[in-house]
């Protein structure tokens, strides 16, 4: 990098200005109006070589912090209340569900979207203010899934298997429900849960519905 300092006129020297023999008091007079003189010629150069200097460590701009808040992931879900629901099978045992519960418009919209898995015994409830024939499909749905359509009696009306990930066909069983049960794809069949079974909901009361 290139210094800013410009170069200044040299000063004359010292002994341009000699002193001779019987001249001492007049010589040291001369001297004493110089130093004005050469004070003035000198102020450009200290000026220039102190902006050339590096910046001390405290005169340095210091990097700014940024206080923005990361933004939200697109893959992380909102909390959800917990509840679980018991199935019984077609030879008398029960199965438990550890289930999300989506009981407002974004929440069963969005429903179980860019899940990339979903375990054995997890699940979602979605459950709707009113009765009504529901009709759901896989938009941006990376697994495979049973849904299980369920009325204000708590009984299955209907079962989609296997619903294919990714695909806007809309599922329904022309059935009036006012839950739905989204489980992995094929645990229904693997637990042989049948239409008509009759359905617990554990931890549902209370819970606001819109």
């Amino acid at each position: 990098m290139k210094s800013s300092r410009r170069e200044s006129s040299p000063l004359p020297p010292t002994s341009a200005l000699p002193l001779g023999e019987g001249q001492g008091e007049g010589a040291a007079s001369r001297r004493t109006l110089l130093w004005p003189f050469l004070a003035v010629l000198l102020l450009p150069v200290l000026a220039c070589q102190a902006a050339g200097r590096e910046p001390t460590q405290a005169s340095k701009a210091q990097p700014m912090t940024s206080t923005a808040t990361p933004s939200q992931d697109a893959g992380t879900v909102p909390s959800l209340p917990r509840a679980r629901v018991v199935l019984p099978d077609a030879f008398g045992g029960k199965h438990v569900v550890q289930v999300e519960v989506a009981t407002t418009p974004e929440s069963r919209q969005r429903g179980l979207m860019h899940r990339r898995e979903l375990r054995a015994g997890d699940g979602m409830l979605f459950i709707f203010p009113s009765d009504a024939v529901q009709s759901f499909w896989m938009k941006n749905t990376l697994i495979p899934l049973d849904m299980l359509f369920i009325d204000r009696e708590r009984r299955v009306v209907g079962i989609v298997h296997r619903a294919e990930p990714l695909t806007l066909t809309p599922r329904s069983v022309g059935r009036v429900s006012r839950y739905v049960l989204e489980v992995p794809g094929g645990w229904s069949e693997e637990r042989s849960i049948r239409v008509g079974s009759q359905v617990e909901l554990e931890g549902v009361g209370g819970l606001p519905i819109h």
